[in-house]
């Protein structure tokens, strides 16, 4: 299970970076939404601060939003998906190297340019670092819950606009405490609560997300 594994990875990997268009345009997307705000709000440092946690949590999350649609759609197209559900590997397993492979290009860049771009922001080195931790524990679980989005809308028409109608009211609980555990460090409270909280939601995805978006792309394709 861990060679078949490995082998769904490595394959979304090759044709992700295949069409390096839609790799960076999640990238650029990102950078220009955060580079933005600091142009328009003004260079008081006190307002920029305060505003930095959300502002970029908000942009992280709705550039993995970007990358959903292509998670099952290409697959899909092609009669893939079709043949992976007929493929003797769990459709659980298989969709779990999806999500891994989803997170390494749509998040996992993010995780790192983060940091490089709260800098613009005069954000403490503390709060720099939790930044870093809360949107390397948050990400992943934006793209396990989109994942269940992804495959519900397989297939339908205007599949984007629904998948946000869907999966963004769950990504609420990952932005408040991501954001909040970067506005507690820098308020001097500490962020270990946020990123407690924002570890179980984790683990919660983790254990349910792929067994859900393997139920889901059985609907799908039926």
């Amino acid at each position: 299970m861990l060679k078949a594994l490995h082998c769904i990875i490595k394959r979304d990997l090759l044709l992700a970076f295949r069409r390096r268009s839609d790799v960076l345009t999640t990238l650029f997307f990102f950078i220009i939404v955060v580079t933005l705000f600091p142009l328009g709000v003004g260079p008081e440092v006190g307002v920029l601060r305060t505003m930095a946690p959300g502002i970029l949590w908000v942009a992280a999350l709705l550039a993995s939003m970007l990358a959903l649609g292509r998670l099952f759609a290409l697959d899909y197209a092609d009669g893939t998906l079709e043949q992976m559900l007929l493929s003797p590997e769990p459709l659980t397993l298989i969709v779990i190297g999806k999500v891994i492979a989803h997170w390494l290009v749509a998040g996992l860049p993010l995780v790192l340019l983060a940091p490089l771009l709260a800098v613009q922001f005069d954000l403490p080195g503390d709060s720099v670092l939790v930044l870093f931790y809360s949107l390397l524990i948050g990400t992943p679980v934006l793209s396990l819950i989109g994942a269940i989005g992804a495959a519900l809308t397989l297939g339908v028409r205007g599949g984007g606009v629904l998948v946000s109608l869907l999966v963004l009211p769950l990504y609420i609980p990952v932005l408040i405490f991501g954001a909040g555990a970067v506005g507690a460090e820098a308020s001097g409270l500490g962020s270990a609560a946020h990123l407690l909280l924002l570890g179980g939601v984790l683990a919660a995805a983790a254990a349910l997300a792929p067994w859900a978006t393997a139920a889901a792309l059985r609907i799908s394709i039926e």
